[in-house]
């Protein structure tokens, strides 16, 4: 019924005026009455009207109904057009109202997040949950998430130490104010999306924040929205869990987080069409968990990044078509695992990067036209082992390669030499390359 348009930004109704809205009703009800009628005449097959018929007192009759008929149809048509914009107005009123409803809770909550005490913060971090969880429309929801995410943000005094007495005490009352947030974000998140408290969609801003508890999006969906944990700083208690998690659309943002000493936990995820930004993450003695993960046609991201004593594990990934760039990275002393991993048109790109004492694993991996590129790395007393590793249609690239000490086996591979590494390593082989026998006897040296 044409009585009104989409609704404005704030949900009230755009109606139009009640003179244009009888009219352009009064002229559709016409339009299909004439269409029904011509089509009935179709229908029966009338090929013309008698018009030498004379009106006698019966025809008169039936058309002085038809004429009483007509009036009272356009007078329930004015009625009907009415009602609609009544109950219009009625629901673009209701929706004032929960909305200023809104808009007064969410005031006092943020207030109560500015409190000196902890126990007022902690009510008004619930307080800003359940309203997140009761918003109207999506964009209040997210409102409420963004606060949150900015308390988080916000600087806060170190521990002053057991010895300081109440100040410990009162530092330790504002972390479990921090720890709550964390706690919700983790719980909201992992609902599945279309449920009445799901966050899912929503963005996630964490940028600069510094997470010494733990944030638990274990099993969750995340199918759209950016979750930004740019500048991340994790002490050394804190762990960040997506094991099981499903990253289907939208986007996952490390850049420049230093993620020293805590835990990144990837563990069975599976990225399909996300996209994984770890550029310039460093990594100082953490440790990064991407066992058994799957990736799908997206590229995971570690330009840059710096690796310091940490450990990376990729053990029993899957890489479809997806790729994992460490180009320019740098590695001192870090292990980096890509055991028993498969990879099946996708590649590893370690171009330009940098290792130093530290060890590059793929024993028992498979290749299947897949590519692990060295291209200008410089390798220096670290270890790269590709023992066991199978390898159909793919290539080992390492052009203009700097090594010094250290140690690049292949020792137990299966299958024939990747394209072109052979020719790269020239003759007679490196003593620093450890080739299997049937690639020496093929031409190795």
């Amino acid at each position: 019924m044409p009585a009104t348009t989409k609704p404005s930004a704030d949900g009230a109704p755009r109606l139009w005026r009640i003179g244009s809205a009888l009219t352009a009703t009064s002229i559709g009800a016409a339009a299909a009455a004439g269409g029904v009628f011509l089509g009935l005449v179709a229908l029966l097959g009338i090929q013309e009207i008698d018009t030498t018929t004379k009106l006698d007192a019966s025809t008169l009759f039936e058309l002085l109904k038809l004429s009483f008929g007509v009036v009272a149809g356009f007078g329930a048509l004015v009625a009907l057009v009415v009602a609609y914009r009544r109950q219009r107005l009625d629901e673009a009123g209701a929706h004032r109202d929960v909305t200023r409803l809104h808009t007064e809770r969410f005031t006092t909550a943020v207030n109560q997040l500015g409190d000196a005490s902890a126990a007022v913060r902690l009510g008004g971090v619930h307080a800003l949950a359940g309203l997140a969880d009761d918003a109207p429309t999506r964009a209040l929801r997210q409102t409420c998430i963004d606060v949150l995410c900015a308390y988080l943000r916000l600087p806060h005094a170190p521990d002053p130490g057991t010895a300081a007495g109440a100040e410990h005490h009162h530092f330790l009352a504002l972390r479990e104010v921090r720890h709550t947030i964390l706690r919700l974000l983790g719980d909201h998140y992992r609902i599945a999306r279309g449920a009445p408290r799901s966050w899912q969609g929503c963005h996630l801003d964490l940028t600069g924040t510094t997470i010494d508890g733990l944030l638990d999006f274990h099993g969750a969906e995340f199918t759209e929205g950016t979750l930004s944990f740019a500048r991340v700083t994790l002490a050394r208690a804190g762990v960040m869990n997506f094991s099981d998690a499903s990253f289907s659309g939208g986007v996952l943002d490390f850049e420049r987080a230093h993620l020293a000493h805590g835990e990144v936990l990837f563990t069975n995820a599976e990225f399909c069409g996300a996209t994984a930004n770890f550029n310039r993450v460093n990594f100082a003695g953490s440790l990064a968990e991407f066992t058994g993960a799957v990736f799908l046609k997206n590229t995971v991201d570690f330009g840059r990044a710096r690796f310091g004593g940490g450990h990376i594990c990729f053990m029993r990934a899957q890489f479809c078509g997806a790729s994992v760039d460490f180009e320019h990275a740098a590695f001192a002393g870090a292990t980096v695992d890509f055991g028993e991993a498969t990879f099946s048109g996708g590649a590893v790109r370690l171009r330009e990067s940098v290792f130093v004492e530290g060890d590059l694993l793929f024993h028992g991996a498979d290749f299947c036209g897949s590519e692990v590129s060295f291209d200008y790395a410089t390798i220096v007393d670290a270890t790269l082992h590709f023992g066991g590793t199978v390898f159909v249609g793919g290539r080992v690239a390492s052009g203009s390669a700097t090594f010094s000490g250290g140690e690049v086996s292949f020792d137990g591979i299966e299958g024939f030499a990747p394209e072109g590494l052979l020719a790269v390593l020239g003759r007679p082989v490196p003593a620093w390359v450890v080739l299997p026998n049937n690639w020496r006897e093929s031409g190795g040296g």
